[in-house]
């Protein structure tokens, strides 16, 4: 009876986290449609005025936060491929979201030194960390395969 209610518990969790993901992958692709929306109208003012770096600023600002939704919605993507959050994907997402703060910073130059050495070790440990995630990824595909070799073959 325990294990019965238990079974049923876990699938409705998995069926309710299932929705939830969905529904955040949509609304991440709805932001991803209106932004790349929002970029077009933009060029029609862009082409209009005569100095170029204007608006050129909010157009890089937009295409590197579009970059970060991306990253994002290919995490919930895979999601639905393995029923689990792969760290690479999440690492991928924070990495852009920090180099897109350092590009934007830097091309208004409005970034200290402290600022961009503190930015720098946060891109060095989040590549560590997406690193180190990689090879354990590898590593447990090996160790998989091996088990897998081991069984016996049914005839």
């Amino acid at each position: 009876m325990k294990a019965a209610f238990s079974q049923i518990a876990l699938r409705y969790f998995f069926r309710f986290t299932d929705i939830i993901f969905a529904l955040m992958l949509g609304f991440l692709s709805l932001a991803i449609l209106l932004g790349t929306g929002k970029l077009f109208l933009h060029l029609y003012p862009l082409l209009q005025q005569g100095t170029v770096t204007g608006s050129y600023i909010d157009l890089i600002t937009d295409v590197l936060s579009l970059f970060v939704l991306i990253e994002l919605s290919r995490s919930l993507a895979e999601y639905f491929h393995v029923h689990r959050l792969r760290l690479t994907f999440i690492t991928d997402a924070a990495i852009v979201s920090v180099l897109r703060d350092i590009m934007i910073g830097l091309f208004k130059q409005q970034l200290t030194m402290e600022l961009i050495l503190s930015l720098s070790a946060l891109l060095l440990v989040l590549a560590a960390l997406r690193t180190s995630a990689v090879l354990v990824y590898q590593r447990e595909r090996v160790i998989a395969k091996s088990i897998k070799a081991q069984e016996p073959a049914e005839e």
